[in-house]
């Protein structure tokens, strides 16, 4: 596939990985965290670490705004859409991530609530409009990537006049939890990220200089494909040989500095921040995540319908919020493999394909395996 295939060459992944090889030192770890979803699939998918020296650590983060949205908002939601003037609209990923008490979208709609999966923000104003009756409450998630649609979604439904129509948000944003990460009681040890890709080219690559220049920590920006993550970590191997700590972008075709001036001030119009936040496995985290602002509340769902806010425990079984943090690897969780499945799963990780746990039983354990025989 034109502009795809270029990127997976076998040949220059081959080359990137020797070039890895010679400049990571022997006498020292090499442990970087790829902060985003995407790239803990792509890493999963395309058997990255096994190209990797052994003493070069890839470290899941919490890049996976499925995985980090907490039981508490499940709930929210469930209750939400047990109302029966309400369709809850929802991505499809959203239905199986756990509630409390083992609680579910997926169990809500077996139960009679009107729960409809939609592709797109303009699916829940076709359904808003089609059902002028019922009021129609979009579920609103993801990180700065899938921000924009959402706003442009709220000022399309505030030019229609539509007065059924709500969106209850989850929004959250990468730099707060990058600094969350960093500043915790018990951090995971950092050499440096892979900065998430979707995610700069809205934002640039500005928002990520305080952790090079403050905390001496590389970010090297980085695609999705193969050869993207092999470059990023040869780019990051050469600054922790140099004693640099910068911001670098490998991902130049699609990610500038500045990032999406458009798209940003939209999201500046539309959202405003909130006090805090709570993130599954990270806890509560200050201006992390978005609000509507006072000129679109009244497309606010939380105020409209008087949600209140819900903190509920994790699973004491699951080890979810240590996976997030990157403190534990999903063959660390009693529960992987066993009660925990992409079909039956107890925790988020393994909800979404970029979760660290779903990626990890769809590629990773049959390495595991076969590392086991050859052994």
């Amino acid at each position: 596939m034109k502009y795809s295939d270029e990127f997976r060459d076998k040949q220059i992944a081959t080359g990137l990985a020797r070039a890895i090889r010679a400049k990571a030192d022997p006498q020292r770890s090499y442990r970087f965290m790829e902060f985003c979803g995407g790239h803990t699939h792509a890493i999963a998918r395309y058997g990255l670490e096994d190209m990797l020296p052994d003493n070069i650590r890839m470290i899941h983060g919490p890049g996976c705004p499925v995985c980090v949205l907490p039981a508490g908002r499940i709930d929210m939601a469930i209750q939400l859409a047990e109302r029966p003037e309400i369709i809850l609209c929802v991505y499809g990923d959203l239905m199986r991530v756990p509630g409390s008490r083992g609680a579910s979208l997926l169990r809500a709609k077996a139960r009679g609530a009107d729960i409809r999966m939609v592709y797109s923000t303009l699916d829940a104003i076709r359904i808003a409009e089609d059902n002028p009756a019922r009021e129609i409450v979009f579920f609103a998630i993801g990180f700065e990537t899938t921000t924009p649609p959402t706003a442009v979604m709220i000022r399309l439904a505030d030019k229609k006049g539509l007065t059924n129509f709500s969106v209850f948000c989850n929004h959250v944003l990468t730099p707060p939890a990058m600094r969350a990460i960093l500043d915790s009681e018990n951090p995971v040890e950092i050499d440096g990220f892979v900065g998430p890709a979707h995610v700069s080219t809205v934002i640039g690559t500005a928002p990520y200089e305080p952790f090079a220049e403050g905390d001496g920590k590389p970010v090297v920006i980085a695609g999705f494909e193969p050869l993207d993550m092999m470059q990023a970590i040869l780019m990051l191997v050469d600054q922790v040989n140099d004693g640099r700590h910068e911001v670098e972008n490998q991902y130049r075709r699609a990610v500038t500095r500045v990032g999406n001036q458009r798209a940003k001030a939209d999201v500046a119009d539309i959202f405003a921040l909130r006090e805090t936040f709570e993130w599954r496995g990270l806890g509560t985290i200050p201006h992390s995540g978005l609000k509507l602002s006072p000129a679109f509340a009244r497309f606010d769902a939380e105020l409209r319908f008087a949600v209140d806010e819900k903190i509920v425990a994790d699973n004491p079984a699951c080890e979810c919020p240590a996976i997030l943090r990157g403190l534990k690897k999903p063959v660390d969780c009693k529960l992987f493999g066993t009660a925990c499945t992409p079909e039956t799963p107890v925790g988020s990780c393994m909800v979404s394909s970029e979760g660290a746990c779903a990626a990890h039983w769809t590629y990773g354990r049959f390495r595991d395996h076969q590392r086991r025989l050859a052994s």
